[in-house]
């Protein structure tokens, strides 16, 4: 059985956003056992959409659309999928009172626009809309299935996944499953991780295994094809036992799993208590380590002491520190570190100082120069570190260093 995605909107043509979707839905049904051998982008235009529409139907199995639902004069979705199948658009009940649900809930009133998006063609099964306004809709069409969804990824996904996938997962009935996990990788470069794996990385089909280098981190991804789930599963727990051996405690995580997550998993086991000071960041690691669900159970304090003054009069910073060896400093951050433990009562201070650029640096200090410092009951630890890359670069892989540093010393 094939698929094919037609994704719509002009905004994707033009660049202004990137296409997730594509990659959410490939990766879906590659699961189900279901090809993908076509995927095409269309502008908000209706001639040029029934044309993919054309090519799509003619030859895959099932014709996914994504975009173009709402309630704007753009959204040509709905119009011309009505058109092209020959039906008219009706008032679905289902549709309004989702939809009267949804601005109750936010006591606000529906605007007739919105109300548009309540005229779906005639005979066609639509999908709830759990996080949005736009429903989904399921167009059964000479043995053939076409599916459109609305181009928002959060409202996109959760819709795919638990009222669409089950459908085709029964309509496939594929010979075959496919399957992957994602191992995470702090502390190595891609080249190391590269010599520490690389007999794994010669794998060849229907299990094998590559290497991404994202920022701040390295992933392998392991996928296999086998006959059925269980089958698929095992063949991934085999390798990923590998990997694991060969990384040891390079490995944070897995598939959606984060370091601040892996970081927030150790502290409340330990049942340890963190304060930060950050400078250059500007608060960036005090909002990674808090967008945990209870977070509170370790986080006491975060405070952003960018300038001096703030350093030295709220913070409490030493001038003679920053006078004698400069706000960017190891000796700024061990105190940055110092304080703010002190300050939070914590168990654990962290301090983060550096020139994130794109301007501010010099020869001797130049743009990309950090120091982090972590002070703990019985252990002191500072680090220099050199970034390269754009201003909210350099400020994430300070952020991801930081957490890798509380995650190897806790």
């Amino acid at each position: 059985m094939t698929a094919e995605i037609i994704s719509i909107g002009t905004e994707l043509l033009l660049g202004h956003i990137i296409n997730t979707n594509t990659a959410f839905l490939s990766q879906k049904l590659a699961e189900a056992g279901i090809d993908v051998y076509h995927t095409s982008v269309v502008g908000d235009n209706p001639k040029r959409l029934v044309e993919s529409l054309k090519q799509a139907l003619a030859r895959a199995d099932i014709i996914i659309t994504t975009g173009g639902l709402g309630p704007t004069v753009d959204d040509i979705t709905i119009e011309t999928i009505a058109k092209f199948f020959g039906r008219k658009l009706v008032r679905n009940k289902m549709v309004v009172k989702c939809l009267r649900d949804y601005f109750k809930l936010r006591g606000t009133k529906i605007l007739s626009a919105t109300m548009r998006q309540a005229y779906t063609p005639e005979g066609v099964k639509c999908i709830r809309n759990n996080v949005g306004t736009a429903p989904g809709l399921l167009i059964d069409h000479n043995k053939k299935l076409v599916v459109c969804l609305p181009g928002p990824p959060r409202e996109l996904n959760p819709m795919f996944e638990n009222a669409i996938l089950p459908r085709l997962r029964k309509m496939s009935k594929a010979a075959w499953v496919i399957k992957s996990r994602t191992i995470k990788i702090s502390g190595g470069a891609e080249s190391q991780v590269n010599k520490a794996v690389k007999k794994l990385l010669e794998l060849k089909p229907p299990t094998t295994v590559g290497i991404y280098a994202k920022l701040g981190h390295v992933e392998l991804r392991i996928m296999t094809k086998a006959k059925n789930e269980k089958l698929a599963q095992a063949a991934i727990d085999r390798i990923e036992k590998k990997v694991r051996a060969k990384l040891g405690g390079y490995i944070f995580g897995a598939d959606d799993e984060t370091l601040e997550g892996a970081v927030a998993g150790l502290l409340a086991g330990k049942k340890m208590t963190i304060a930060a000071a950050e400078s250059c960041t500007g608060g960036l690691l005090s909002d990674r380590l808090t967008n945990i669900s209870g977070s509170s159970r370790y986080f006491v304090m975060g405070l952003v002491a960018y300038s001096n003054s703030v350093k030295e009069n709220v913070l409490g910073v030493s001038k003679y520190t920053l006078r004698d060896h400069g706000a960017v400093s190891e000796e700024v951050a061990l105190e940055m570190a110092k304080r703010i433990r002190s300050l939070g009562g914590t168990d654990i201070g962290i301090g983060i100082t550096g020139i994130a650029g794109p301007k501010g640096g010099t020869k001797k200090k130049p743009v990309g120069l950090v120091y982090i410092a972590l002070v703990l009951p019985r252990k002191k630890v500072v680090k220099e570190f050199r970034f390269k890359g754009s201003r909210d670069e350099i400020k994430f892989l300070s952020t991801q260093v930081a957490l890798d540093l509380i995650r190897k010393n806790i």
